[in-house]
């Protein structure tokens, strides 16, 4: 199948794009640049532009006769999102909205949108399942529940079906040491971790030691980016297979602690780096993990990586590219 990845050398999507080649589909990039990295496409097609230009969108959709859109383009920093609500609306709703557009236009109507858990904001209740209220606490996953809406009506009123995919925290790299996180503009936590075990940063910071939890820090459902994006794939077949819409959960159905975090790298790499404890953030959940059931029963999807593959894989990368996709 000949697919469309936006936001395809970044992250997450450049091991779909690794992911799609393998299992026999054709990908073709588009990303601004951006926040991703040109090497890390590998052979795929890359055109560098951005999902806004329907013009654009248009002309790749038809010149390489796209069958499906995977859609990972968006900015995905809570934080900053709350300092810059306008810059997160203007791309990841207007510009997912051009996108969908385009797809109209041209015939295209399938399409795997890479969503999150931020649409649940603090959860009521845990496991957190598709069936949790949506209450997004962040311009961000505000932005994210919107487009799931566009998602619905582009669904009833143009036939258009999609898989929108919640996933949880992402972490680890490709088992190959090909491709990885870029830690340069990360927030997340195992990348940060890295930097402090690799002597990058003088310390990593804990936000909060007193929640209800075994160890007092907060817990996080930590899944694996090739579980993720072995996910999307399993995505598109369903959308062939099904011919409907529907959204899942994705991750592996458990917890794990920020100090679980901390004490897997310190065993991974070896090292002993310091660890500045410091009060709360506003607005952190003590705990969130995902009922995965419907993904395993639907998609036929399942997580086979734990905690220590996401820590083990993110060291052979970083410990081997410091400078990302710079080093030689």
């Amino acid at each position: 199948m000949n697919v469309l990845v936006t936001g395809g050398a970044g992250y997450i999507g450049s091991h779909a794009v690794q992911m799609l080649t393998q299992t026999g589909h054709r990908p073709v990039v588009l990303d601004t640049l951006e926040y991703g990295t040109r090497e890390a496409v590998g052979d795929a097609r890359l055109v560098v532009g951005n999902m806004g230009d329907r013009g654009l969108v248009e002309r790749i959709l038809r010149e390489d006769q796209i069958e499906a859109v995977m859609h990972f383009a968006a900015y995905k920093a809570p934080g900053e999102s709350m300092e810059q609500p306008e810059r997160y609306f203007e791309n990841n709703v207007c510009g997912t909205l051009a996108l969908l557009q385009a797809m109209f236009a041209s015939g295209v109507k399938r399409l795997v949108f890479s969503s999150t858990c931020a649409v649940y904001g603090t959860p009521t209740q845990l496991p957190v399942s598709e069936r949790n209220a949506i209450h997004p606490e962040s311009p961000y996953g505000e932005s994210k529940a919107m487009v799931e809406q566009m998602l619905r009506w582009f669904d009833v009123c143009h036939d258009l079906r999609y898989v929108s995919l919640r996933y949880f925290n992402a972490g680890g790299a490709a088992f190959d040491g090909s491709i990885g996180e870029d830690w340069s503009r990360t927030l997340n936590l195992v990348p940060l971790v890295m930097k402090a075990a690799l002597e990058e940063v003088p310390s990593v910071r804990v936000f909060g030691t007193d929640y209800p939890t075994a160890d007092g820090t907060a817990i996080r459902d930590y899944i694996h980016v090739v579980d993720l994006v072995d996910a999307h794939v399993k995505a598109l077949d369903f959308l062939a297979r099904e011919d409907r819409s529907d959204i899942f959960n994705l991750g592996t159905g458990s917890g794990s602690s920020v100090q679980q975090v901390i004490d897997q790298a310190k065993q991974v790499s070896g090292t002993n780096f310091e660890v500045e404890y410091t009060a709360r953030r506003p607005g952190d959940p003590v705990a969130i993990w995902a009922d995965n059931t419907k993904a395993r029963e639907q998609l036929g999807w399942q997580p086979r990586y734990g905690l220590h593959e996401i820590v083990e894989s993110a060291w052979n990368w970083h410990s081997t590219h410091p400078d990302g996709f710079a080093t030689s």
